[in-house]
C-alpha cells in the first residue's frame, strides 16, 4: 500500500517525528519496509528478535492483502471494481475499519471521506478510478459492503495504517513485549516504558524547515500520534498542490496548513483525524478539533517562523 501524506524514506525524520535517544544497550532496533514507507520497533532486549518482525509482518501482509488499493487482487480492489450494487462478501477486518470509517467520516461532517480516491487519482496521487461519491452511498452490515453506485469506491489510505499499527502492538503485547515504541509510517504507539524506566519521547519536526529542525518534544503518554501533511507527496512550485483532498470542496486542500499532529486512544483514530483536520485547513480544522475535543497541534506555514495552534490535551503532554 502506498502512503497519501506525509510519508518516510527515511523514517521518522521524513515524516516529521524522530525518537531521541531511544536505543541503548538494553534496547533492540528492527525495521523494515511497509505500506510503501518504513516500520520500526524499539524493544527491550527480552524478545526474539526474529519473532518480532514476523509479527509485524504478517500485521502488514494481512493489512495489504485486503486493504490496499495498490495491489490488484487486494478485496478492497475488488469492492472497487465490481459495478453490482448488491452487498458484497469481504473480509470482516476490511469492513470494520470501512464501518469505522464511515463513523469518523459522520463525526467530521465529511472532512474525512472515504469516497475521495478518484479525486485524489485525478491530482496524480493514487491508483483509484471511479465516480466521485459520498460516504453517505456506503453501507456495512456484518461481513458485507454495499455500494448505492456500480462506479463508487472506497479509499482507506487515511485509516489503515492506523489500524494496522493498532494491530501490530496488540500483536506484540500478546507475545510478551512489555517495554516498547512501534512506528509505522510515521504513526507511533508505545507499550509500557522505555527499558531504562524513563517514558518514551518523540520530536515533532518543523514542517516548515528546508533541513530537519525540531519543532516540539512530546511524551504521547500511551496514546498514538498521527502527523498528517502536505510536503512529501505535494507538489511544489508557484502554485502548491496538496495530495491530500477537501472532501467539502472537492479539491486538494490549503498548503497553508503545513502539518497536523493528532493523539488519539487508537492508531486508527489518530489517522482519520489527522487526515480530517488537515484537509480541512488551518480555520475550519481547528473549529472542528475544538468541537469534537481533539487533541492536535495544528503548525500552518509562518513566513519566517511556524505559527502553532494547539487544541484539546495535546499542550499537557508538550515536553519543550
Amino acid at each position: 500500500m502506498v502512503l497519501n501524506r506525509r510519508d518516510m524514506i527515511l523514517g521518522l525524520t521524513a515524516a516529521g517525528l524522530i525518537l531521541p535517544n531511544v536505543a541503548n544497550a538494553a534496547t533492540q532496533v528492527l525495521g523494515g519496509h511497509a505500506f510503501g514507507s518504513t516500520w520500526r520497533v524499539v524493544a527491550d532486549n527480552g524478545t526474539d528478535p526474529a519473532l518480532i518482525r514476523s509479527t509485524v509482518q504478517a500485521v502488514i501482509d494481512q493489512t495489504d492483502r485486503e486493504m490496499s488499493p495498490y495491489q490488484a487482487a487486494s478485496a478492497l480492489t475488488r469492492f472497487n471494481t465490481r459495478d453490482t450494487l448488491a452487498p458484497q462478501n469481504m473480509p470482516q477486518a476490511l469492513c470494520d475499519v470501512t464501518a469505522k470509517a464511515l463513523a469518523i467520516a459522520t463525526l467530521t461532517g465529511g472532512a474525512f471521506d472515504p469516497t475521495v480516491g478518484p479525486m485524489v487519482a485525478r491530482h496524480g496521487f493514487g491508483p483509484i478510478k471511479g465516480r466521485l461519491g459520498t460516504f453517505a452511498d456506503i453501507a456495512v452490515r456484518g461481513d458485507r459492503i454495499q455500494k448505492a453506485s456500480p462506479n463508487l469506491t472506497l479509499d482507506l489510505c487515511g485509516i489503515a495504517k492506523g489500524y494496522a499499527l493498532d494491530q501490530i502492538v496488540s500483536q506484540l503485547s500478546g507475545i510478551g513485549l512489555t517495554a516498547a515504541l512501534i512506528e509505522v509510517g510515521g504513526e507511533v504507539m508505545t507499550i509500557g516504558h522505555h527499558p531504562d524506566g524513563r517514558t518514551w519521547q518523540v520530536v515533532i519536526a518543523d514542517p516548515v524547515a528546508q533541513d530537519f529542525r525540531a519543532l516540539d518534544v512530546i511524551d504521547p503518554q500511551g496514546y498514538a500520534l498521527a502527523t498528517s501533511g502536505h510536503a512529501a507527496n505535494g507538489v511544489s512550485g508557484p502554485i502548491g498542490t496538496s495530495h491530500i483532498i477537501n472532501p467539502r470542496h472537492m479539491r486538494p486542500a490549503t498548503t497553508t496548513l503545513a502539518s497536523v499532529s493528532v493523539l488519539a486512544n487508537t492508531a486508527l483514530e489518530a489517522d482519520a483525524f489527522a487526515t480530517a483536520l488537515c484537509a480541512a485547513g488551518p480555520e475550519d480544522g481547528v473549529v472542528l478539533a475544538q468541537q469534537i475535543g481533539i487533541a492536535a497541534l495544528f503548525v500552518t506555514d509562518g513566513i519566517n517562523t511556524p505559527e502553532r495552534v494547539i487544541t484539546g490535551t495535546f499542550a499537557q503532554h508538550l515536553l519543550s
